[in-house]
């Protein structure tokens, strides 16, 4: 079994997991608006190995969530996170927090197969970064970044979309069809990060330490989505 310490600060949710295979050890996690990872980040790293009765040096990898988010919080976390690798001499794996959101939606709630999921992190003002998932958390198309009226997602052929993330209750005011349907599940968690890392590291998915840069999205064109169900 490979111990991973997963670190996911992409949104104003700093969380931290801690997992042995396909079992959670340990998890703190706190939300604030005020951003509190630099404060908090290294504290809750120190209390779930402490919890879980684990030191640093047995540690098998440690995950981060690569963004699209907040700037800051992502590059906490990613510095955080390559600190450990460099320390420890551990691969890095990482997992975009959208990708985050649509399995923990799947676990809960079994969409059906004609059904999609539409994780959306907030931006600024009416955009969002945002991407289609099919009913097993596949992503369709790419990522982007959206700023959102009433015409868009118009060309998804679903007849059930699912919003979920922080970015979902702006958006649920201008996607008023009886199609999309809001869902309370604001952030990614460290939890199924830490769970997901576990297939990647079996797999050796793992990034590079020294090169890893945190996913921005920074190339933003505003536009509408294309058709991609």
């Amino acid at each position: 079994m490979a111990l991973i310490l997963a670190l996911e600060t992409s949104t104003k949710n700093c969380s931290v997991a801690l997992a042995d295979g396909d079992q959670i050890l340990a998890a703190k996690e706190e939300s604030s608006d005020q951003y509190i990872h630099s404060e908090k980040l290294h504290l809750f790293i120190q209390e779930v190995l402490q919890w879980a009765g684990k030191k640093p040096a047995e540690l098998s990898a440690a995950a981060v969530g690569m963004g699209p988010g907040s700037y800051t919080g992502l590059r906490i976390g990613v510095s955080a996170a390559k600190g450990l690798c460099y320390s420890l001499g551990i691969p890095l794996i990482a997992v975009n927090g959208l990708q985050l959101l649509a399995e923990e939606f799947i676990q809960l709630h079994h969409p059906e197969s004609e059904e999609v999921i539409l994780p959306m992190l907030d931006a600024r003002r009416m955009e969002v970064y945002t991407a289609v998932f099919d009913h097993h958390a596949q992503m369709q198309g790419k990522i982007e970044a959206v700023v959102l009226d009433d015409d868009s997602f118009a060309d998804l052929a679903s007849p059930q979309i699912h919003l979920i993330g922080d970015g979902a209750d702006k958006a649920k005011v201008v996607l008023t069809s009886e199609r999309f349907v809001l869902h309370n599940m604001p952030y990614p968690s460290s939890k199924t990060l830490a769970l997901l890392a576990g297939h990647k590291f079996q797999n050796q998915e793992f990034e590079n330490v020294a090169y890893f840069e945190p996913f921005y999205l920074k190339d933003f064109i505003a536009g509408k989505p294309r058709k991609l169900l």
